[in-house]
């Protein structure tokens, strides 16, 4: 097997996987906003120092087998409002006041399509249409439209659809320089009645991502071609697959990177054994929440996206402001998280780079937790003076408490919002496991799982990068969903045959035969006021029981397995003494400062165990195991952490 590599395109920092002869190899860099090929370089030179003892991207790539990479970018654009400028040509149905019910849709939709949406009616001759598709274009990109979404309404609104872009390519042909880009709501979701709203706002969020994300997604792969890459580019989506960037929707590229996380989280519960999780994964602006039931991730048929209904099944993850660099406040004498964040520039006081917001980043540093020299592998040196003048300013002079107290209440308030988080929506009790990671998640775990009233947790050694490990355990996969109006053995033969010739083509785009992927079918129906799932069999007959059905949809996933990152197998392990490698003074809950025992991950074995406080550090992560915590390494280097007992 050749080398697998995993990249993970964060909004402050972009991190990097690679397994190479059983090893796993992690590193980190800034995202670089302005030219985002730039980090996505850096990550992969900065693997092939880690692998090589120097800089050769053009071996590590000539040695590698698949490219697995997520970005939060579409995530970023729709929550900052960054992207083209939209025009709507609708009908009936799929008019904007039909659209715009809640507040989020109507915040969004004024951002982007604003005032620009166009009626047509179709019950006319060819002529006449004609004329009125163009004074409709005319007018939307008289308006700044520099994209055009085409969503009608009707039993035979494909048709429609159809006929207006047949229409409109006669008046303004695709190799003009005048051309518009236009999306068919049909072509990209399948129609079902009463769906014009999900429709619709899948066409207008899939146009707003699809131009920055083309223009993205095909620079870093033309920046692989130059180095003579061995296979294309593979896009991890929302939905747990991977893609070539060709054959990838831009919407399904939206949360795609905390669903990598998810991945790996279904990956451990697999091979560790355990049904119930709850996910937090910190970063620097946001911590998402995803959950696990019974080893399966939790999704919802028709995802969420920012408060909007889409057609796609998106995970079931839930983002707040609560992040390494969310900006802290005092109002009416309490200590505000977020939502709002200095991001990577100027990023915390403690960075040095002009910061003076108080972070949890600096909280942490002034509480010991943190060696400036060594913080981040040693790339970045922390400015202890800048974090107190931060804290002092914004926080301990509001309150009227000392710097200490201003910490420790900021902690709290930190630990607070993001345990909120989780028990509105995760799962919590007995049996139920948090799994923290992302490189402020290890540091936070015990806080928050003490608020959340779970008892168990675990830190994957590679917590800082988890969400690019995670993405290696996915597979080359296409999903499709096909609409049975008739429930007869022939309707359903001629649906599966449709959706199997289109499942060969893509997979053949791939490059890959349909005979060498595994092909699995179900049918999900309303009967009885409950919706039901039932799998297909090989014969293409109608399942007993779908007699009466209402809403029947043919769900098809083909998928072609590839490697996957390796976990070993674990067993009971001996409890073993860890020997520190020095100590650090940390404040403590009582608001006292004392030694903590500190331990490095890598040079910790599979046994160590011991009780908290104490402090556990990697390169880019530092774990810390508070009073009434046990913790215990394992065969993979994961932390298990127990509340109340040795782990």
């Amino acid at each position: 097997m050749g080398i697998l590599v995993s990249i993970d395109n964060g909004g402050t920092l972009t991190d990097g996987c690679a397994v190479v002869d059983g090893n796993i190899y992690h590193t980190k860099t800034l995202t670089t906003p302005y030219d985002l090929t730039e980090c996505f370089i850096e990550v992969l030179k900065g693997l092939s120092e880690k692998i090589y003892g120097e800089s050769q991207i053009h071996k590590l790539l000539n040695e590698t087998d698949h490219i697995r990479y997520s970005t939060t970018q579409g995530t970023n654009a729709v929550v900052e409002r960054k992207g083209p400028r939209l025009g709507l040509i609708h009908s009936g149905k799929t008019a904007p006041s039909k659209l715009t019910k809640s507040g989020e849709e109507k915040e969004l939709f004024a951002s982007m399509v604003g005032e620009r949406s166009i009626s047509i009616s179709t019950k006319s001759s060819d002529a006449k249409l004609g004329v009125a598709v163009v004074e409709a274009v005319n007018s939307l990109i008289a308006q700044g439209a520099n994209r055009l979404v085409l969503s009608l309404s009707g039993d035979d609104l494909q048709e429609q659809e159809r006929r207006v872009r047949n229409l409109m390519l006669r008046q303004f042909p695709g190799h003009l320089l005048g051309a518009v880009p236009l999306l068919l709501s049909h072509e990209l979701v399948e129609v079902y009645p009463g769906d014009e709203r999900r429709r619709t706002w899948s066409a207008v969020l899939n146009s707003f991502l699809h131009s920055e994300m083309e223009r993205f997604l095909y620079n870093a792969e033309g920046a692989l071609r130059k180095y003579r890459t061995r296979n294309p580019l593979l896009i991890f989506r929302n939905d747990g697959n991977s893609t070539r960037v060709a054959k990838t929707v831009a919407l399904k590229t939206f949360s795609s990177s905390p669903r990598g996380g998810l991945e790996g989280v279904q990956a451990m519960a697999k091979h560790y054994g355990f049904k119930s999780a709850v996910s937090m994964d910190i970063g620097g602006t946001t911590t998402d929440v995803g959950v696990l039931e019974g080893k399966q991730i939790r999704e919802t048929r028709h995802g969420n996206v920012k408060g909007i209904t889409v057609s796609f099944p998106l995970s079931s993850i839930f983002s707040v402001g609560a992040g390494g660099s969310s900006i802290f406040r005092v109002k009416k004498g309490k200590v505000i998280v977020g939502p709002d964040s200095v991001g990577a520039a100027p990023g915390p006081a403690c960075f040095g780079r002009g910061g003076t917001e108080a972070t949890i980043t600096d909280a942490y540093l002034i509480a010991g937790l943190f060696d400036p020299e060594t913080f981040s592998g040693g790339e970045l040196q922390l400015d202890i003076d800048r974090a107190r003048n931060a804290i002092k300013k914004k926080i301990a002079e509001p309150l009227g408490v000392d710097i200490e107290d201003a910490v420790q209440a900021m902690q709290l308030a930190y630990h607070q919002k993001i345990a909120g988080n989780i028990a509105e929506h995760g799962s919590s009790g007995k049996g139920t496991i948090l799994i923290a990671f992302g490189g402020a998640g290890p540091l936070s775990a015990c806080g928050v799982a003490e608020l959340a009233g779970l008892d168990k947790i675990i830190v994957p050694s590679r917590a800082a990068v988890f969400s690019a490990f995670g993405i290696g355990f996915s597979d080359i996969a296409h999903s499709y969903e096909n609409r049975l109006t008739k429930g007869t053995d022939a309707a359903l033969k001629e649906t599966v045959a449709n959706m199997t010739r289109h499942a060969r083509r893509d997979m053949f785009a791939e490059g890959f035969d349909l005979e060498d992927c595994k092909v699995s079918s179900t049918l999900t129906f309303e009967k009885g006021g409950k919706e039901k799932t039932v799998a297909l069999n090989k014969r293409g007959v109608m399942p007993k029981g779908v007699k009466g059905a209402k809403d029947m949809r043919v769900q098809m996933k083909v998928v072609r397995p590839i490697a996957h990152f390796p976990l070993e197998k674990i067993g009971k392990l001996a409890d073993r003494k860890p020997r520190a490698v020095g100590k650090r003074n940390g404040l403590q809950s009582d608001g006292s400062f004392a030694d903590m025992p500190l331990y490095q991950l890598d040079k910790l074995k599979p046994g160590d165990a011991g009780v908290g406080p104490a402090l556990i550090e990697e390169s880019y992560f530092t774990c810390r195991i508070l009073d009434g915590w046990s913790y215990k390494v394992n065969e993979n280097k994961d932390i298990i952490i127990n509340r109340n007992g040795r782990a």
